[in-house]
């Protein structure tokens, strides 16, 4: 399966003009996709797995929302300045800003590749100005991934994680245990659950999900564009199902 890590996340990040992608070619065709999953889901596992394996442009908004507040002010354009009002505030970034940083980044939606969008759209008005900006560079979408699970499920897989208090890595306590109880593998240091890894935290989120989520879901299904994937337990057999879903066979990736 291609890395890929080859992307040039930075000219995504930083809205930098240029190419994103520093491969061509993996696919008979470009690919231009967006992701849809819960939180917990593994969804950013299959935006790398997808992505690597058709060579497209991984495109995340969660990276440029991590990202931004390091930018030096000097190189801030006015929608990264409004994104990091709004964030520093508390307050949850509007539409308006979030597509604003969308149109800075409009190269990487270019990208002769193909795209794969992770965290974008989250509403139905954000899902309307994306397709107003690739109706107008003539680019088609291919369709929204949406990838499924029971609340239980989800639940489970989140409310077992334990972090290092070191190094941060990740562990899992029935899918991914350390050697040790409540200790890392790599450093000695204690494991902790994350305040919103807890059950009752998750569950909040997940009834937010669910209702900014559902609509955007809908409209998507009513474009004839919406693939649901029940999400399997091993990583790899969900990518497989999306592969399939989308009539991607192993003869078309070069």
């Amino acid at each position: 399966m291609p890395d890929s890590t080859q992307n040039n996340r930075s000219v995504w990040i930083k809205g930098a003009p240029g190419g994103c992608c520093t491969r061509s070619g993996n696919c008979a065709r470009p690919w231009r996709l967006i992701l849809l999953g819960a939180p917990g889901i593994g969804k950013g596992t299959q935006a790398e797995m997808i992505g690597g394996e058709l060579g497209l442009c991984q495109l995340s908004t969660g990276e440029v929302f991590r990202a931004i507040k390091s930018i030096p002010a000097g190189e801030q354009s006015p929608a990264i300045r409004e994104a990091i009002e709004f964030m520093a505030a508390g307050k949850l970034v509007p539409d308006s800003t979030v597509i604003a940083l969308i149109e800075e980044r409009l190269h990487c939606l270019r990208c002769p590749d193909g795209f794969l969008l992770d965290g974008f759209p989250r509403t139905v008005a954000q899902a309307q100005a994306l397709d107003a900006l690739l109706s107008h560079e003539g680019i088609r979408l291919d369709g929204a991934i949406c990838y499924e699970l029971p609340e239980e499920k989800i639940v489970n897989r989140i409310s077992g994680r334990r972090v290092c208090s070191k190094c941060k890595r990740s562990y899992h306590v029935r899918d991914l245990p350390p050697k040790v109880e409540g200790i890392c593998d790599l450093c000695g240091g204690s494991l902790f659950q994350r305040d919103d890894d807890r059950s009752e935290a998750v569950r909040v989120r997940l009834a937010i999900y669910e209702k900014s989520t559902a609509p955007l879901i809908e409209y998507y299904e009513g474009k004839g564009l919406l693939f649901r994937i029940e999400c399997a337990d091993a990583p790899k057999e969900t990518f497989e199902r999306s592969l399939k879903a989308l009539g991607i066979s192993r003869a078309t990736i070069h």
